[in-house]
């Protein structure tokens, strides 16, 4: 057991590190990063979008079926988003947006990974306790899993108002849930098997949220001009096929 705890805890600290992709930024020119944010925020919804249709609800529905069950489970997690944002008056507030006053959208995207960054946790913690070689492969699919989707998260928080050091400390913070869901899967061992039945669907039902009320709504915010729409789209596109090239390497 204490094998599975240390080979648990060093692939799930390997995973968090990810997070730390924003690191490259810190190598871009102040004007070269924000001509490449809006793109970065369009990739981000497509990967949203594309973990939550192509990943966690096509998951969920494997493990118990999809039934109404999963829908609501989806639902309760649209819904719990929207309740996080109405009762922070975040979406109300009417200050444009600054290193002293990051937005809504971009806190709303921590609090969707910190949820999906926990059942990857789980994920891993549940693997190890099967195998050790499952783990392992286990680990390495959320390592492809989250490079595209860490380097979309830096960019939205960016984009939102944050610093480039705020936005990598806030990034590694929500990627460390990971770490406690481990700890959380190896503690109550299958205990959490009905928990992670739940907590799929609901972390989908958040994607679906952040990426369509709060990302996309920011790319219409933006001066509809041809080539920077057919940017976006194509931005987008790339974060939809990126998350589905990952069902190959599953």
């Amino acid at each position: 057991m204490t094998v599975v705890w240390l080979y648990s805890l060093v692939s799930v600290f390997a995973v968090s590190l990810i997070s730390l992709v924003g690191l490259l930024a810190f190598r871009l020119k102040e004007e070269n990063l924000k001509k490449i944010l809006l793109y970065l925020v369009s990739f981000s919804a497509g990967g949203l979008f594309g973990d939550a249709f192509i990943h966690l609800i096509p998951e969920a529905a494997a493990e118990s079926g999809f039934g109404v069950h999963v829908s609501l489970y989806i639902l309760l997690g649209i819904i719990a988003s929207f309740i996080a944002e109405k009762f922070l008056q975040w979406r109300h507030c009417h200050i444009p947006t600054s290193k002293e006053h990051p937005h809504s959208f971009a806190y709303m995207n921590l609090f969707g990974d910190a949820v999906h960054n926990f059942i990857d946790g789980l994920i891993i913690g549940g693997s190890y306790l099967a195998s050790i070689p499952l783990g392992i492969g286990t680990t390495l699919a959320v390592v492809f899993h989250e490079v595209p989707q860490e380097i979309g998260d830096f960019g939205v928080l960016i984009y939102g108002g944050f610093t480039r050091s705020k936005a990598l400390l806030f990034n590694f913070a929500t990627a460390l849930t990971a770490v406690f869901g481990t700890i959380v899967a190896l503690s109550l061992g299958f205990l959490m098997q009905g928990s992670a039945a739940f907590l799929i669907p609901f972390a989908a039902g958040n994607f679906i949220y952040i990426a369509g009320s709060d990302l996309i709504p920011e790319l219409h915010k933006q001066e509809p001009k041809p080539l920077k729409s057919a940017l976006q789209l194509i931005a987008f596109v790339l974060g939809v096929l990126t998350l589905l090239s990952l069902t190959f390497l599953e």
